[in-house]
């Protein structure tokens, strides 16, 4: 079978920006149309998805034609429209009716300043994006379509960070709707949070969930040849500071081997099958040696996602964090509030899991140590010990309601932690935003999961414009929320989305 490596690259994405006019102004006048909004989408040049500028579109037609287009194109994951003339809507309704992207429509105009005492008619005529988006508005409202609404010239820095992120949520829901999600086993005994029902993660976000006994991957680790390791264990004396007992003639060097044929054997498992996220499940360790823990957190770092405990929903949030992350400092992992530190006006959460916490949150060098865990069954599993960098961070769940997915968000800021010398795990230490008791109780009134993906590379509009995108509940918490407030929108949001749903 071939093996595949993950990409995580938002290099190969493209979105095309559309201009709308149509066919009344005369060929001069959209020949001014097609140039200015050629200059407009150069102006979006340097961003993390490629602008491609298409033809002005100025009938029903044609515009029906392009959606098709789009929707055919893997590589093309959204479409930004500005309507720089005066494009009648009815022409869009078919065209906006068939489209499978997400769109964004960009009100904007070809100059930042008007040139006051050159405006004539002609002026007029060509520059009419004031009133002609509001039409391209009106029948998006109208049809029901989800879109992202960015105001300003391509020249503002808030209109390009409002554009970004757009992309890289485009991007991350691109990924949702390709993603293969391999689960070795089932979720831990119980628990009530990490169930879920996956034909219906299939139909809303597109990821595909199925389960392959633990063994067989046991036997992919068991086919990963000595040299393979030799080689990966001396990648990792290069890369991380590790315990003199895991290195070469030391006490547990076998077990750092064991750690490295984990690593070598899931990776090819993921591989050969197109998996992009995965979970595992320290109940059912099969043939395997030790829980695997080096081996998620490298993965992880590399851009895969990843659940403990047969978590899939988090496995699917870590996975796209890292695709909207991609290219920028930080990273996303899998996390878990753990525990509190409850001193009056100083409240901080300390978060971490039994091994998998991906270093990708720290840019210091980790240190690779062996411990004994007190579950599972298994040998003393090898893992990677580091805090987060200090910095602002982002913590989101995924809960399965029933009727819907419901997705919680808190700001939080990360900061430097204690010394925590009986800790030898990946940690992180955080500050909840507005605070800890306002976001603790609307946490628990959310329902929202005790496991999450922190993502240190993109903030909550990232996770704002993902929501929209796959039509799901976001709920946010964040310097501005009010436990009461918190309390009324779970309220709103419970009627309005059995609503939206119909019958």
């Amino acid at each position: 079978m071939t093996r595949t490596p993950l990409t995580t690259s938002l290099d190969g994405y493209e979105v095309w920006f559309v201009t709308g006019s149509q066919n009344l102004y005369g060929e001069e006048t959209l020949r001014q149309v097609a140039e200015q909004s050629q200059a407009v989408a150069e102006g979006l040049a340097g961003m993390p998805v490629r602008v491609v500028w298409k033809p002005v579109l100025k009938d029903a037609d044609s515009i029906r034609r392009l959606a098709l287009e789009v929707n055919g194109r893997d590589d093309v994951i959204g479409v930004i429209a500005w309507m720089h003339t005066f494009s009648p809507a009815k022409m869009w309704i078919a065209g906006l009716d068939a489209l499978r992207k997400p769109l964004l429509h960009l009100h904007t105009q070809a100059n930042v300043e008007l040139p006051w005492g050159e405006i004539d008619f002609d002026f007029m005529n060509l520059n009419q994006a004031a009133h002609g988006d509001r039409e391209f508005g009106y029948i998006q409202t109208r049809l029901g379509i989800t879109r992202k609404t960015v105001v300003g010239h391509v020249s503002n820095p808030a209109v390009r960070q409002q554009v970004e992120d757009w992309q890289r949520a485009a991007a991350g829901w691109t990924a949702a709707r390709t993603l293969k999600l391999a689960r070795f086993g089932d979720n831990m005994r119980y628990v009530a949070v990490t169930e879920g029902d996956k034909t219906e993660a299939e139909l809303r976000l597109g990821v595909q969930v199925n389960t392959w006994g633990v063994n067989e991957l046991a036997e992919a680790v068991a086919a990963a040849s000595g040299s393979e390791i030799d080689a990966l264990v001396a990648e990792y004396e290069e890369l991380y500071d590790v315990a003199d007992e895991l290195r070469a003639g030391g006490a547990r060097h076998a077990s750092l081997r064991d750690g490295a044929a984990i690593e070598i054997g899931l990776r090819s498992f993921l591989e050969e099958g197109g998996f992009g996220a995965f979970t595992t499940s320290f109940e059912d360790l099969g043939a395997l040696t030790q829980l695997p823990g080096l081996a998620v957190q490298r993965l992880m770092a590399e851009g895969y996602g990843f659940g403990a405990e047969g978590d899939w929903k988090t496995a699917i949030l870590v996975r796209v964090a890292n695709v909207m992350g991609a290219g920028l400092p930080g990273g996303a992992s899998l996390m878990e509030d753990y525990t509190y530190d409850l001193v009056p006006g100083d409240e901080k959460i300390l978060g971490a899991h039994m091994l998998e916490v991906s270093p990708s949150l720290s840019s210091q060098k980790a240190r690779l140590e062996i411990h004994p865990l007190g579950i599972g069954g298994k040998d003393d599993p090898v893992r990677l010990v580091f805090t987060a960098d200090p910095g602002p961070a982002l913590v989101v769940a995924m809960s399965d309601m029933r009727d819907r997915f419901r997705l919680v968000a808190n700001v939080v800021e990360n900061i430097s932690a204690p010394d925590l010398p009986n800790l030898p795990v990946g940690r992180a230490v955080w500050r909840p935003a507005p605070d800890f008791a306002t976001s603790a109780a609307c946490w628990l009134t959310a329902g929202a999961a005790h496991h999450t993906v922190m993502t240190t590379a993109v903030g909550v509009e990232v996770f704002r414009d993902f929501a929209d995108m796959a039509g799901t509940e976001l709920l946010v918490i964040d310097e501005d929320t009010t436990l009461r407030r918190f309390q009324h929108e779970v309220r709103w949001n419970q009627a309005y989305y059995r609503l939206a749903q119909g019958f």
